[in-house]
């Protein structure tokens, strides 16, 4: 998988971006790496430049589901910049790739100095939390193939391909369903010929046909995501 830049280090000025540059140190991100985790404060926040990061939050009987997607148009553990309190959710690399790792507290220092960075990640952060209310609403709200639908064409989105290597494991934990339910609705797009699906990984054929059995909620989050940035930094 190729690796490609951070769109929100790229929407910042060259003299910006230069100073968080500085502050940054590349790191490869295999599958599974935790950027954050429940309960413990962030030492460090991620620009994602390849891969995946799922947000999950898990109960106490270890049933857990995915309430978040970061990819190359965010940052993970920016929430670290807005106050003391450690998350709730955890974040990890569902898809491996590649990212700028930064020091919180360097990353907290710029944030106070710079409004234009400010402006950036707070924008960053907002999407985030949107996209938190949408997933919430889906995972009550849809079936299990409009979500593993939906789930598949935000996945393929930010690894910028149409075959993204996933498990049965993998997916019914971020759609908080069983394996065999996950097994029963994957079969169905696989024979639909939406989808095919072997030893892991899974590739989007038919791109609008598994786009029309996707819920709404796809294309909702996806025009979030595309609208980031989109405005010019304008200093008061």
């Amino acid at each position: 998988m190729p690796a490609r830049s951070n769109v929100l280090i790229e929407a910042l000025s060259p003299d910006l971006r230069k100073q968080l540059l500085a502050l940054a140190r590349t790191v490869d991100l295999p599958q599974g790496t935790v950027l954050y985790a429940s309960g413990e404060p962030c030492q460090y926040a991620y620009f994602l430049t390849g891969g995946v990061a799922s947000v999950v939050v898990s109960v106490s009987d270890g049933s857990s589901a995915e309430v978040g997607m970061i990819g190359a148009e965010s940052i993970a553990g920016g929430h670290a910049l807005l106050g003391p309190r450690p998350p709730l959710s955890q974040c990890f690399m569902q898809v491996a790739g590649g990212g700028l790792r930064v020091a919180v507290a360097d990353l907290r220092r710029l944030f106070l100095d710079s409004e234009e960075f400010r402006s950036r990640i707070l924008e960053a952060l907002q999407l985030q939390m949107l996209m938190v209310d949408q997933i919430a609403g889906c995972n009550k709200l849809h079936q299990a193939s409009e979500r593993l639908a939906r789930w598949l064409l935000t996945a393929a989105d930010r690894v910028n391909s149409e075959t993204v290597c996933l498990t049965q494991e993998a997916i019914s934990q971020m759609l908080g369903t069983r394996r065999t339910t996950v097994a029963l609705v994957a079969g169905t797009l696989q024979r639909s010929g939406m989808i095919g699906y072997r030893r892991g990984l899974v590739k989007i054929v038919d791109r609008p046909a598994l786009t029309e059995a996707a819920c709404d909620c796809y294309g909702i989050t996806r025009k979030l995501v595309d609208g980031l940035y989109s405005e010019p930094f304008a200093q008061a």
